[in-house]
């Protein structure tokens, strides 16, 4: 008779994991909306601060010199949240993959032209147009992720890159009858969707009836604070984008697309697909910046072929790069930072900074307006390559590892005291 317990047989896959199953690593316990702890935390402080934005982006009162530097007007609000969720997914494939793609402005531009569409078509109700947007921007990025993930590194790069500027090409000059071409696409009083449409002029998007453009003022002494049906529908859907982020990084599918990362030929070694998992990831990525370009076109119903230009491919990038590749929290600072100098930073002229420096004499007030003002207004860009330099630098983590290194600081200090 054969002794069955020193048999020298395989292990199967499943019989492995019951003999080892008690030296298992516990699961982490998981709370509301299957996220740990630490998750729920970092999910409420988004909330808190995407739901009272009009507030916390306006410190300063309405009268102060320094009221140019508030960010609390709607369209600037918007812009943070919609590039929040487009960086959000490019990081799921930048960020877990370490596949960089310069071409993801297609699928916002694709996105965007699906949802202006819908919108002259069938109705100018914005939950329809962003649906589209996420289907018909997945599955284009269906077709160009099969394609270009048949090579790796720099030559995806370059594959992605060329998909982008073919799509610009052909939005741009050869497919004017859909896209409209240099001027765009727009609502007109001409169009007549199914269900509703504009009385007059230029149509615009709404919720139900509610348009988006639809605002309430709340007047606290000097201060002013603006909440606007479009930001919070926007915000809505930035906190869901968020949500998924978290449990596509926490799940099994996230740790493969580490491995992805780590070490594909190992992955090929074990029988694994890595090719299955990047694909996924990269449709994952493009639907999400397909629901950032419908969000665009729900805010502003003008959508035109500079959405997929390579330079909003590269904005992405540094986005995500600035704020943390591989962080949650990450993409949305670098995206908030990007815009906020953008549109805030940009706007300080020689002016403004000769009132910040009159109480210096006159000829040192001329020179420090010499010295600080290429770096501001139109040289914003000068700042943020300077940033950029040093963050990847002395900060390869970008902004969540240097608040990381403050709080770890201020934790020793008062271990210490």
């Amino acid at each position: 008779m054969t002794d069955q317990s020193h048999s020298t047989a395989p292990l199967s896959v499943q019989q492995a994991a019951t003999r080892n199953a008690p030296l298992a690593r516990p699961r982490a316990g998981r709370g509301v909306l299957g996220l740990t702890r630490r998750d729920a935390t970092l999910m409420l402080v988004v909330t808190v601060l995407v739901v009272f934005a009009p507030f916390i982006l306006n410190p300063f009162p309405e009268t102060s010199a320094l009221a140019q530097f508030n960010a609390g007007y709607p369209d600037l609000m918007q812009r943070f949240v919609i590039f929040g969720i487009f960086a959000i997914g490019f990081n799921i494939l930048f960020g877990l993959t370490g596949y960089l793609s310069f071409g993801h402005a297609a699928f916002l531009g694709v996105g965007s032209y699906a949802a202006i569409w819908s919108m002259k078509l069938i109705t100018l109700n914005v939950i329809p147009g962003i649906l589209f947007a996420i289907i018909v921007a997945g599955l284009f990025s269906l077709v160009v992720g099969f394609i270009s993930l048949r090579r790796s590194g720099i030559y995806f790069s370059i594959l992605t890159l060329a998909f982008a500027q073919m799509s610009y090409a052909l939005a741009y000059s050869v497919l004017t009858p859909i896209t409209g071409g240099e001027t765009g696409l727009q609502i007109k009083n001409t169009d007549t969707p199914l269900f509703g449409g504009p009385e007059s002029g230029i149509g615009r998007a709404n919720l139900f009836g509610a348009e988006m453009g639809n605002s309430t003022e709340l007047e606290l002494g000097n201060w002013l604070f603006t909440f606007n049906l479009g930001y919070y529908i926007a915000g809505a859907a930035l906190l869901l984008a968020f949500y998924l982020s978290i449990r596509i990084f926490r799940s099994p599918f996230g740790i493969m697309l580490r491995a992805v990362k780590s070490n594909q030929q190992r992955m090929n070694y074990t029988g694994l697909m890595p090719k299955r998992y990047t694909l996924s990831a990269f449709v994952i990525s493009g639907m999400f910046a397909g629901l950032a370009g419908g969000l665009m076109v729900a805010m502003d119903t003008q959508v035109g072929p500079e959405r997929m230009f390579w330079t909003a491919s590269g904005e992405v990038v540094i986005m995500t790069i600035l704020g943390g590749a591989g962080t949650l929290l990450g993409p949305v600072l670098g995206a908030g930072f990007i815009k906020y100098m953008e549109n805030i930073i940009s706007k300080i002229n020689k002016d403004i900074l000769h009132q910040w420096f009159a109480f210096l004499p006159d000829g040192m007030e001329d020179v420090m307006v010499a010295v600080v003002y290429p770096f501001i207004g139109k040289g914003w860009h000068l700042t943020l390559g300077i940033m950029f330099m040093l963050v990847v630098i002395f900060l390869p983590g970008g902004l969540v590892e240097g608040g990381q290194r403050i709080a770890a600081k201020f934790r020793r200090n008062k271990t210490q005291d």
